[in-house]
């Protein structure tokens, strides 16, 4: 009984000890992000430029001490103690409905504007300061998949980044094997369509003279790309990436080369998401490559599709699938097995279906907005590429497989027709695509606009 009453006393203070611990943890965690709150409300004070400088430099130095717990508190703060100051708001829009003018209209403007955006403004001064921002911002995207409550902030990050990283201050810069060691880690370390293995990959894929890789830094990020493509100089467009990134393949004679192909676009910075450098990127590149070689007369990409295996699934689940028919769906069930591909007979089988449900995710399927289903499709159409062509087994890596049954796709880029097919997508939504895919759909479904 003595044991008992002991082993039972134990436990007690134990219980106790950890849930005081507990409590100790929230309370520093808590003191710690009210601290650096109170600090960013100094620092929004009438500091001198000297003093505001010192003191954004300490706020993001705290910042980055922070452990989970006291981070999510400081965006809590950011969220819900430095929005929109309602009694100015209110203020500003009664004089502006008193008087109408150019400067009560201003002042509603500023009123309006969520403290927190000139607080990053202000840390912004700090040195480093945008790198420590970007920096918070993927943290904070980190904690929105559970916290919708902090959208806001994420609203302001993505409103300011627009403007500090505008195509104006970007720098193109070609990426070879002279490049700075500590630049060309960061390739291979960001490098997210196809892995490179090591460095003897990498220099295969920028040191000769049919490759190329461009990519877009900011001053304020000296060695540290925002996002970088890279390119293969062909004769043909190509229907696969295992004869592009083969240790054994030919360099290409300069003569004979006529099509560029963007085989990899990765995007470098987490806390960048959300602002488009894609866009400027290929454009840029384009005139770059032309003014080198003339000749070239192609420009398309080689591009994954890492959705359709999960839009698949799910219409091989719907009772009344209107992509798929039950025939199609019951050929399917060899998706699921290891390495269906690798039999002959199986993937012989399984080629059309699957081509035809390719064609209809790239044509007919939208998502909750009404956009093609495919975020890589939905960025090259929406910069004026036509979708060219589907290729069947085009990438047999394991992660191609599993995201999209081992297809790639072309998306061209023809000088002549990019405003045309911009200007289509950007007012109807029409996904432009040539023949070759068009005709992949069945005759009988009821069509939407596609164009040619």
């Amino acid at each position: 009984m003595n044991t008992s009453f002991f082993g039972e006393l134990l436990q007690t203070i134990s219980e106790r000890g950890r849930a005081l611990l507990a409590r100790n943890r929230r309370v520093d965690a808590t003191a710690r992000s009210e601290s650096l709150v109170e600090l960013c409300e100094d620092l929004l004070s009438n500091l001198g430029e000297a003093s505001g400088v010192a003191r954004a430099r300490e706020i993001l130095g705290r910042y980055n001490e922070l452990t989970t717990g006291p981070r999510i508190a400081f965006f809590e703060a950011l969220a819900e103690r430095f929005g929109t100051d309602p009694e100015r708001m209110q203020a500003a829009i009664a004089a502006w409905r008193e008087r109408p003018a150019a400067t009560t209209a201003a002042e509603v403007h500023a009123a309006s504007e969520p403290r927190r955006q000139e607080l990053f403004r202000r840390l912004n001064l700090a040195p480093g300061g945008t790198a420590a921002l970007v920096h918070m911002r993927e943290q904070l995207v980190d904690a929105l998949d559970h916290r919708d409550d902090l959208a806001a902030v994420d609203e302001d990050f993505v409103h300011l980044f627009s403007s500090w990283f505008n195509r104006g201050f970007l720098v193109l810069r070609r990426i070879d094997w002279s490049t700075p060691a500590i630049v060309l880690d960061k390739i291979i370390r960001y490098e997210a369509v196809h892995e490179i293995s090591d460095w003897d990959d990498l220099r295969r894929r920028i040191d000769p003279s049919d490759r190329r890789c461009y990519a877009f830094f900011h001053p304020a990020l000296v060695d540290d790309p925002l996002i970088f493509v890279e390119v293969a100089l062909t004769r043909d467009i190509p229907a696969a990436i295992a004869p592009i990134l083969s240790p054994e393949r030919e360099v290409m004679e300069p003569d004979k080369m006529r099509t560029a192909v963007f085989y990899s676009i990765s995007n470098c910075q987490r806390g960048l998401a959300g602002v488009s450098f894609g866009n400027f990127l290929i454009k840029q590149v384009v005139e770059e490559i032309c003014r080198e070689m003339p000749k070239l007369a192609t420009f398309v990409t080689l591009s994954p599709v890492t959705n359709f295996a999960a839009w698949l699934k799910r219409e091989r689940a719907q009772d009344n699938s209107t992509a798929l028919n039950e025939a199609d769906k019951a050929l399917f069930a060899a998706l699921d097995e290891p390495d269906w591909w690798r039999a002959e007979e199986t993937a012989a089988r399984l080629q059309d279906p699957l081509m035809r449900a390719a064609a209809w995710y790239f044509l007919r399927a939208r998502n909750g907005r009404g956009l093609p289903a495919d975020a890589v499709a939905r960025f090259h159409l929406g910069n004026g590429a036509r979708l060219e062509r589907i290729n069947w087994l085009a990438d047999t890596s394991e992660r191609a497989m599993v995201q999209g049954h081992g297809l790639m796709v072309n998306y061209q880029y023809d000088l002549d027709d990019i405003e045309k097919n911009h200007e289509a997508y950007a007012e109807s939504r029409t996904v432009v695509a040539s023949s070759a895919v068009q005709k992949w759909l069945r005759p009988s479904l009821e069509l939407v606009p596609v164009a040619g």
